[in-house]
């Protein structure tokens, strides 16, 4: 929070069609990796042409949805302001809700991926078979999701802690576990966001839970632009200040301040002080003994 600029920041989320799933099993770190190649492409090149600045972004994938069926999607944390091409910061000052046209973003990352997909795939002669799939995901709308500013730095950093650490489901969204499945409680976002109950089998669990595992040292949280530690030095002049901590007070410092007394000064001549020579372990005599103490006393 050291390093956060006092802006505003939006929140931007990119998804992809569901039927973009068979390719995104293919080679899932591959797909992922583009993914946050084209959310950045998209989210830099529209800080260029709109604001004319250099933006930033701070970006965590999520790949499931409230059912663990595989549902990738980038949140991203983009902040209302950027740098200049003479290295000052411009404050992005926007009268409506959003940062950037929520249409025009869909359609630019809707190009951007399913043109690297189609390279990718044609690098490893697999163009032809799935190439009426990408034609009836080309023509159908894509979906971003853009809220309103959230507010200043501490309030981002603790909307973002909800994204950064999150895994497929919590314990507590698990009702019951038994031999015939596990019931576990979701949302359908179909059905207003309502509360329901649903029940897998144990293998079909695991195998939906298994899918969400990312691959091998891949990075789930990324940071672009004048966000990543490339651009911190240029963007610290512009960093929240820091709040001046008072130092801890110490019982002993606080009973002379409320009292006037200080019981380390020498009762006597009220000018040296004591110091601690050494702390007596506390002891206690052994049971057997104190029972025949007290035998004597008879």
């Amino acid at each position: 929070m050291n390093d956060a600029m006092d802006v505003k920041y939006f929140h931007v989320v990119f998804t992809v069609p569901e039927s973009l799933n068979q390719v995104c099993l293919l080679d899932s770190k591959r797909f992922y990796s583009t993914l946050f190649e084209c959310v950045w492409s998209v989210l830099q090149t529209f800080g260029y042409s709109h604001y004319g600045v250099e933006s930033g972004a701070i970006c965590v994938l999520h790949t499931w949805g409230q059912n663990l069926s595989l549902h990738p999607h980038i949140h991203c944390i983009v902040p209302a302001a950027g740098l200049t091409l003479k290295g000052n910061l411009k404050h992005i000052t926007k009268q409506g809700k959003y940062l950037y046209p929520v249409r025009m973003l869909s359609a630019v990352f809707r190009g951007k991926l399913l043109e690297k997909i189609k390279r990718q795939l044609k690098q490893n002669n697999q163009l032809r078979q799935y190439q009426s799939l990408l034609d009836d995901v080309w023509k159908k709308p894509w979906v971003v999701y853009c809220e309103p500013p959230l507010g200043n730095a501490q309030q981002i950093v603790k909307y973002l802690g909800q994204y950064t650490h999150r895994v497929a489901i919590s314990n507590q969204r698990i009702q019951n576990i038994e031999e015939s499945g596990v019931s576990f409680f979701y949302k359908d976002y179909k059905d207003n966001s309502r509360k329901k109950l649903t029940k897998l089998s144990g293998v079909e669990f695991l195998r939906r839970f298994c899918m969400h595992i990312l691959p091998y040292r891949f990075v789930k949280i990324r940071y672009y632009g004048i966000l990543s530690s490339k651009q911190k030095d240029l963007i610290k002049p512009f960093a929240v200040k820091k709040q001046e901590t008072k130092p801890i007070e110490s019982k002993q410092e606080r009973v002379s301040r409320l009292t006037g007394f200080d019981r380390f000064q020498c009762p006597f001549c009220k000018e040296g002080f004591m110091h601690t020579v050494e702390l007596l372990p506390r002891i206690r005599a052994p049971d057997n003994l104190l029972y025949k103490k007290h035998q004597s006393d008879f």
